[in-house]
């Protein structure tokens, strides 16, 4: 197994288990979902545009895609991975709760297979690997709701929260071909551009920007760009990178660790208490995704005559 994708996408996940409070903060100093995003955008591709361009003596710079294909394709991706993923989710959370939003939310990686295996056959799920993704599936359940067993059904929110997961399916799916023919560089740029361009029309519709004296107060500045230069730049960045050496379903199954990740957060800066619902739900996560990861191990079992071959 190949250690170095495996950490940088876990410590991505871990990164972005974290955003929560930065992006707490800042809507409660009155930014919208909206103005955080288009931020946080904006400083993450001035910066990869700025290092393209200071790379252009090794790398030539390259502006658009190959053909008007490829270059829909990058629409699609900053659509599906930045403008319509973040609006859905955040504004899901309007509607209901987060722990609704977080339970649908963390089950992209069973979509995300699913719809890759409906195009990628070499990519399917096969026996173990679809028992330890439900296993990851019902850990994650047993870690967001830690022992409060109710859910409060409502319709829109929810609905946004699926949209959500399906758009990071999407995203997913379409990284496949576009890793195959673009470097990490290049691809992720194109997300923060085309995710900023769609984003557009919504403030068409609600034009609001905050002004600059919040942005530059110390406190939301450094929310910022943590959220801009980490969470967005260097996350997105490592993700793809991630994807292209150990495929998208491999690396999008690390999302189940996301809640995981969010709760130690909270034990260690909040002081919340974790439960034995929370160390059940951890070892289901860590047991399904080492039998989603590694189908060498049920190869394993049938060499053993443990398991059938059928």
């Amino acid at each position: 197994m190949r250690i170095l994708p495996h950490l940088v996408a876990l410590a991505t996940v871990a990164v972005w288990g974290s955003t929560f409070v930065y992006t707490k903060l800042l809507l409660l100093a009155s930014l919208s979902a909206a103005q955080i995003f288009t931020l946080r955008f904006i400083i993450a591709y001035v910066l990869l545009l700025a290092f393209s361009l200071l790379q252009k003596r090794s790398t030539p710079f390259r502006l658009l895609s190959a053909s008007w294909r490829d270059e829909l394709l990058m629409v699609a991706l900053g659509v599906s991975g930045g403008s319509l993923y973040f609006l859905t989710e955040n504004s899901s959370m309007n509607y209901t709760t987060t722990t609704n939003t977080s339970l649908i939310v963390c089950m992209c990686p069973l979509f995300a297979a699913a719809l890759i295996g409906l195009f990628y056959k070499n990519q399917r799920l096969h026996g173990l690997q679809i028992l330890g993704s439900v296993m990851a599936s019902l850990g994650v359940v047993i870690v967001v709701l830690n022992g409060r067993f109710v859910l409060h059904l409502s319709p829109l929110g929810d609905t946004l929260a699926f949209v959500a997961c399906l758009c990071w399916a999407v995203y997913s799916l379409l990284m496949i071909p576009a890793s195959q023919r673009y470097d990490t560089l290049f691809i992720t740029r194109k997300v923060f551009f085309y995710g900023l361009i769609s984003l557009l029309p919504f403030y068409l519709v609600y034009p609001s920007w905050p002004p600059i004296a919040l942005i530059l107060r110390p406190d939301i500045l450094f929310n910022l760009l943590f959220l801009g230069c980490v969470a967005s730049m260097l996350c997105f960045l490592a993700w793809n990178w991630a994807i292209r050496r150990l495929g998208a379903v491999t690396v999008t199954n690390y999302a189940y660790f996301n809640p995981v990740v969010t709760m130690l957060f909270a034990w260690v800066i909040l002081s919340e208490r974790i439960t034995i619902y929370f160390v059940v739900g951890t070892i289901l996560i860590l047991v399904g995704m080492y039998l989603t990861n590694n189908p060498s191990f049920a190869r394993g079992l049938k060499d053993k005559g443990l398991i059938s071959r059928e």
